[in-house]
């Protein structure tokens, strides 16, 4: 009786994905986060110019600032930072800023009413009874 390969009958697993399983094309990279990244590498390049200015070129975090800076360059055409792309970045990170600074205050508030009460912190303290009068 001849041997039957398992795979040629249909059989045995398949080294190929089922059918409908893998998209028909990649994923595409979106050009309007593109375009944000390029503005804030721009600020980003700004910045290190400030620096390199402050600490000069010969010291040890100027080189590091240069070498940074030589990147950056590459990646930025000079003159696409525009006041009003340094302004509305400013914006962002400050309205970035108050978010992360009411969710700190509430975290911090949501601690303190559970002090002690399940993880891993001080033991719970007793609170001093107050005396009726």
């Amino acid at each position: 009786m001849p041997a039957i390969n398992p795979s040629a009958a249909g059989a045995g697993p398949s080294s190929q994905a089922p059918f409908g399983s893998s998209p028909v094309t990649g994923p595409t990279p979106n050009k309007g986060f593109e375009a944000a990244a390029g503005q804030r590498m721009g600020l980003i390049v700004k910045q290190l110019e400030n620096m390199l200015q402050m600490v000069g070129a010969g010291s040890e975090i100027g080189k590091t600032v240069l070498k940074m800076l030589s990147m950056g360059v590459k990646l930025v055409p000079s003159g696409s930072v525009t006041p009003a792309a340094e302004r509305s970045n400013l914006e962002r990170m400050q309205m970035q800023n108050t978010q992360n600074n009411q969710q700190l205050a509430a975290l911090k508030q949501s601690q303190g009413g559970q002090q002690g009460g399940g993880g891993g912190g001080q033991p719970p303290q007793p609170q001093p009874q107050q005396q009726a009068a």
